[in-house]
């Protein structure tokens, strides 16, 4: 029972999925045509790319970035701007969720260290952001994009055509909301990474990743066929460090798994089907945004994408989605216990700001989505 309880209470999302899959199992009965409703390409890209990250981050390889670039830092405006551009640019390539695994709580410790927990706040909050509206930049940046780049057909200047505006404007956002803070020297703060490897060492046991993380993009590009790529991410990382096994998020790969279900069933019951149909065909932008708000953006993709071929406005929609409301993009969730586990008595000061920041990143950005869309 304790079990279930922390499952209810840590994978809200997953239970929810779940129990529409088996709602709607009961209206469309279990048959053959279940083995088609999964879309295997995306759930094996997942796997793969998260297994992957989970080995760059296993050698220390993120924290190690964030070192190199905070050094020579000589002031609070420069560490925030810093900080704000590496969990940009880095979820693109290793997703939100895991920049705000890494760089959260080394953000926490920095400041700690030189002396301005003070100002940690409003950076906890732009990091969040700057993840979530970097990731939006490439196919591979959030489990959304990967799932909807997948199943599109979309080539790869339409998807930059929907998400690049946007993500342009963030980033400017971004650095005029950094930059125009007050200014003051920076305490004197180590911040160089104690390891015993060496560098050569660590080239080596990085090797292996970078290829398989050359491979994962030959498919999301539609060079390579999944199948062999996956057997050769299971093989290397049997190979070079099991372990890792332990590090994918199976619960969100079995969300996916319970959304193709329900939304395959969903299909097949004609009321429901042609409802859904008017509801989001011609408002996929506003549908996507909303949608997120409620249940978030990956599963607002999942479902919306079946009622829908209007793709490039719905990976807007649900990237722009990921603002607003702390559940709109789960990774938001991280920075939150992060920093309730630090400073518990400021929980009620991170929903202020982080509502008000995403607020306005929100209207600006959808003011822009209307403006080119006309």
């Amino acid at each position: 029972m304790k079990i279930l309880k922390l499952i209810i209470k840590n994978e809200t999302v997953f239970c929810v999925s779940f129990v529409l899959a088996v709602l709607s199992s009961l209206a469309v009965h279990p048959d053959s045509q279940y083995l088609a409703y999964p879309d295997y390409r995306t759930i094996v890209l997942l796997f793969c790319l998260m297994i992957i990250v989970a080995g760059f981050q296993s050698l220390g390889l993120f924290t190690l970035l964030g070192h190199f670039l905070l050094r020579g830092v000589g002031s609070v405006k420069g560490l925030s701007t810093v900080m704000i551009i590496l969990c940009f640019f880095s979820s693109m390539v290793i997703t939100n969720d895991v920049t705000l695994i890494t760089f959260v709580p080394f953000t926490i410790l920095v400041y700690r260290m030189s002396g301005q927990a003070d100002r940690l706040l409003k950076l906890v909050v732009l990091e969040t952001i700057a993840a979530n509206l970097g990731s939006m930049a490439t196919p591979i940046g959030n489990p959304q994009n990967l799932y909807l780049y997948s199943v599109s057909g979309l080539g790869a200047a339409e998807f930059m055509k929907a998400v690049l505006p946007y993500a342009g404007l963030a980033f400017l956002m971004l650095m005029a909301a950094a930059l125009c803070q007050r200014d003051e020297p920076l305490l004197d703060v180590v911040v160089k990474e104690k390891t015993e490897r060496k560098k050569g060492e660590l080239f080596n046991r990085s090797l292996p990743f970078f290829i398989l993380l050359i491979l994962c993009l030959l498919v999301v590009f539609r060079m390579l066929p999944y199948q062999p790529v996956f057997v050769c991410v299971l093989a290397v990382v049997m190979i070079v460090n099991r372990k890792l096994f332990w590090s994918v998020d199976y619960f969100l790969l079995l969300t996916f798994l319970c959304f193709f279900i329900f939304i395959g069933n969903v299909k097949r019951i004609p009321e429901i089907s042609s409802l859904l149909l008017s509801a989001v065909q011609g408002r996929e932008l506003l549908t996507g945004i909303i949608a997120s708000q409620v249940i978030s953006n990956v599963p607002a993709a999942i479902l919306l994408s079946g009622f829908s071929e209007n793709f490039s406005a719905l990976i807007t929609g649900v990237n722009l989605g990921g603002l607003g409301t702390l559940i709109a993009s789960l990774a938001s969730l991280i920075s939150f216990k992060f920093f309730a586990r630090e400073y518990p008595q400021g929980k009620g000061k991170f929903m202020k700001e982080f509502t008000f920041w995403n607020l306005v990143f929100l209207l600006v950005l959808t003011l822009e989505a209307v403006v080119l869309s006309l």
